[in-house]
């Protein structure tokens, strides 16, 4: 369209609105109100937390990389320390999740190939199947036959009883 436009050729429509104007002098209550809430409520939260976000914004912390210390394991503990039991416990139980998280995404892997790969996958996704394998057979040797209940106490004796047959089956 031109630049200059023609207004009697195209006029622009009413609003479906009419615009009202003020005649009496009396404010609003409405605008009152607004402005009330406004400087009552909505400033000091907004200013609260624009310094919040101010304040983490220099100091960043992601959550999700948390990092737990390495604690002794539950044969180091001495005897009576409860706090070293209950370290170890935790520890054991993150271990767990882990090692539960790593048979997952080898599990997801070898899933994806084969979804990939079609009717090649016995071919191609060899290697994700040997992993899988191994991932299932460590995680069973340390966590199978511990049940959902079973904690770092019981994970150490099965160990301790896998290592004694293994001497016995050497001998």
């Amino acid at each position: 369209m031109p630049e200059d436009h023609d207004w009697e050729a195209y006029k622009v429509p009413p609003t479906r609105t009419p615009v009202s104007e003020r005649t009496t002098s009396v404010p609003n209550p409405v605008n009152f109100f607004q402005s009330a809430f406004s400087y009552v409520f909505d400033a000091p939260v907004t200013f609260v937390r624009e310094w919040i976000e101010r304040w983490q914004s220099k100091n960043k912390f992601y959550y999700y990389h948390q990092k737990f210390r390495r604690v002794p394991d539950l044969s180091q503990c001495l005897d009576g320390d409860y706090l070293c039991y209950y370290e170890a416990e935790a520890q054991w139980r993150r271990d767990r999740m882990v090692d539960q998280e790593i048979v997952e995404i080898v599990r997801e892997r070898l899933t994806a190939c084969k979804q990939r790969e079609g009717p090649n996958q016995f071919q191609n996704c060899a290697k994700e199947m040997e992993l899988l394998a191994q991932v299932t057979k460590a995680y069973q040797d340390r966590y199978g036959d511990l049940g959902y209940h079973g904690n770092a106490r019981t994970c150490l004796m099965k160990q301790k009883h896998r290592m004694m047959e293994e001497r016995k089956a050497a001998e």
